[in-house]
């Protein structure tokens, strides 16, 4: 520990400082005093530089500065606004939710983010605007980053028009850095998923394999959520969901959903059987007419092949044969004529010892005679689980119709819908304690999504969403068509709630009708237990909601002397969280009020960090938090005095000593 207590770094992760100690690991030749000598790291990379006049590139107008923005640090902060948050249980102005929402510019709120989340987060999903010369795009400076914020949430009802000469341009330059953000936030295994429509389809996925790397790209989902046809040329009734991971060697994509259809394929075939008894070939002819009855869309219909019953259950006949022609000969008699069967062209795909049980369990499905190659009988229980298909056919106006419910009329325009995205998460293998990250939340579906996985899955997995706060009086000076109703509705409810017209304050309502739908069914289904005899327990449907703005720590001019360095107006919570974030604790970690010899401090993380904000602090205070160990210790400048400087350093440093613990000892 120095003679001086050192100040609180006020700025965001520096990623290119980061990037830089990594280099310096890896080739420290390649660093000279001067800084990186790339002459020399061209040298140590050998065949791998690329000297030619002429090369594949990705560009636009404006990149240098996008890829800039994710490299400048943040002097913002996020305050916390338990008056607007809900506990885990419901209870409105509670704040022990592990969820977080959080009203803000994604830039700045992604740079804020870094410390405490870089390769914490799971899963990304994200449904950008998408570009379409009606939606608002986030215009980026390198001036002062809040009180631009402040004009962009305020100017939420401009767009991006098509006669622009940047159009495209502008967007790219929007998402890159924020993507590049995102990427630094996600865990190795984690995974990034992001819909988009025609519009920007190409650009985006050009600026993921940037991003990510092309090997990185998992996939690509075509949702068919619209049957409009109202179109020039072709009519376009699909969006896009692009799916990367973040490294392929640590997330095998070992992906998978329950197939569609099920319950109403099991029900029918219960059906046939208490009609038909036994008589398996009048059950498959029924079975054929019903499924024809579905579109060719029907998750029904895609398991059409399953048409056979047995003792056992709904079955297809699969193919026999093995990679081996000829390896096995033997017969294999057909159970009514007592001949040899046909014998498949690759000859069997089992020895005859196996064969042979087989035939004597039933678990072979023979045809009318021998001249038919038998088949094996697989079983739908069995198969229940398939990979993610690259087709969705879900009605995208479910998710409206659902809202449209809640608040009594329509106020959101195209809302996600909540069980498509609670079924990917499911299926990308969201584990309790993993966090999803939805940085453009619009209309917050991603936090009912998680919350009813958590209720299907019995997990914990928590959610993170930021949203601007979209001036909707503005958007509806410029809404057109449907659009301008949907906006005038949403005003209309917020006001008649009390609360200001704000996109967020919107969502947040929704998140808040939402939770309590899903109390409701937990409460309904009370009395039901799940399949392992236990009964549901309730998940968190609360959030923490944090809105972005500057720091709340003044930064003193040259020669200034403050005595406090508090800006006016802010909370010791609102100095705790900005050290929270600068120091690297996650928004969710408790923050208690804690005594040490009388003296009243904040305890963060069960004592992982003692704040000290108010005046009067003694030597005995510090001899006692010093005696509980902590790993942090703040201090407002304004609760500590020379004296008590020079007491705690010494004080601290002893325990120092004697533990051989370092303490963190930092000031405001």
């Amino acid at each position: 520990m120095s003679d001086e207590i050192e100040r609180l770094d006020l700025r965001s992760e520096d990623l290119v400082e980061e990037r830089l100690e990594q280099m310096r690991q890896l080739v420290p030749e390649a660093f000279s005093e001067g800084g990186v000598d790339f002459d020399k790291l061209r040298l140590l990379l050998g065949d791998e530089v690329d000297e030619g006049d002429e090369r594949y590139a990705f560009t636009w107008p404006g990149k240098a500065d996008a890829i800039r923005q994710s490299q400048t640090t943040s002097h913002a902060t996020l305050r916390p606004c338990i008056e607007k948050s809900r506990g885990r249980g419901g209870e409105d102005g509670s704040f022990d939710s592990d969820n977080v929402y959080i009203e803000g510019d994604n830039l700045e709120v992604l740079k804020l983010m870094q410390r405490a989340y870089h390769g914490r987060v799971k899963l990304v999903y994200i449904d950008p605007p998408y570009n379409t010369g009606s939606d608002f795009i986030y215009k980026d400076t390198f001036a002062d980053t809040i009180e631009h914020y402040k004009e962009e949430a305020n100017l939420s009802g401009q767009s991006n028009a098509k006669t622009d000469g940047r159009f495209h341009a502008n967007w790219c330059s929007m998402m890159y850095p924020r993507l590049k953000l995102a990427r630094e936030l996600l865990s190795d295994d984690g995974i990034i998923i992001a819909s988009i429509d025609e519009s920007e389809r190409t650009n985006l996925q050009l600026i993921l394999n940037e991003v990510f790397g092309e090997t990185n790209f998992a996939g690509e989902i075509i949702w068919k959520n619209s049957s409009k046809n109202d179109q020039a040329y072709i009519s376009m009734q699909h969006e896009y969901l692009l799916v990367y991971v973040k490294d392929k060697g640590s997330n095998s994509g070992n992906w998978t959903e329950k197939k569609g259809g099920l319950e109403e394929i099991y029900s029918a075939f219960e059906g046939f059987h208490a009609k038909y008894g036994n008589d398996w070939k009048a059950i498959h002819k029924a079975a054929l007419d019903w499924y024809n009855h579905f579109p060719p869309s029907s998750p029904v219909y895609a398991s059409k092949h399953y048409s056979w019953m047995d003792e056992r259950g709904v079955y297809f006949p699969a193919d026999i044969s093995g990679p081996n022609d000829g390896q096995y000969v033997y017969d294999v008699k057909h159970p009514v004529t007592g001949k040899p069967c046909k014998r498949p062209s690759r000859g069997w795909f089992c020895p005859q010892q196996e064969m042979e049980r087989r035939v004597s369990e039933g678990l072979i499905h023979f045809g009318d005679d021998e001249k038919t190659v038998p088949n094996i009988k697989t079983y739908l229980k069995d198969t229940e689980q398939q990979s993610l298909p690259s087709i969705l056919y879900k009605d995208g106006r479910v998710a409206s119709k659902k809202l449209a419910r809640m608040f009594g009329a329509k106020v959101f325009s195209n809302p996600k819908d909540d069980g498509v995205l609670s079924q990917l998460f499911k299926a990308m293998d969201v584990k309790s304690d993993d966090v999803v990250l939805d940085f453009f939340s619009g209309s917050a579906t991603t936090g009912e999504a998680v919350e009813r996985m958590n209720c299907s899955q019995r997990i914990a997995a928590k959610w993170i969403l930021v949203q601007l706060p979209e001036n909707l009086e503005d958007n509806l000076r410029t809404a057109t068509g449907s659009n301008k109703k949907i906006t005038a509705n949403a005003i209309k409810y917020l006001r008649s709630h009390g609360k200001d017209p704000l996109l967020t304050e919107l969502a947040e309502e929704r998140l808040r009708l939402s939770g309590d739908e899903i109390l409701g069914e937990i409460s309904s289904d009370s009395g039901q237990l799940t399949l392992d005899g236990t009964s549901q327990s309730q998940p968190d449907i609360g959030f923490r909601v944090f809105r972005l703005d500057d720091s709340g720590i003044e930064r003193p001019r040259d020669g200034q002397l403050l005595i406090d360095r508090r800006k006016p107006g802010r909370t010791d919570l609102d100095i705790i969280f900005e050290a929270m974030l600068r120091w690297g604790y996650e928004l969710t970690y408790p923050v208690e009020e804690a005594k040490f010899a009388g003296y009243p401090c904040y305890s963060v993380a069960a004592g992982d960090l003692v704040c000290c904000m108010q005046p009067g602090l003694t030597t005995d205070a510090l001899d006692a938090i010093a005696a509980s160990q902590p790993r942090r210790v703040l201090m407002m400048d304004s609760a500590i005095d020379d004296t008590t400087k020079l007491n705690a350093l010494a004080i601290f440093r002893r325990v120092e000593e004697r533990t051989q613990q370092k303490i963190e000892l930092r000031t405001v």
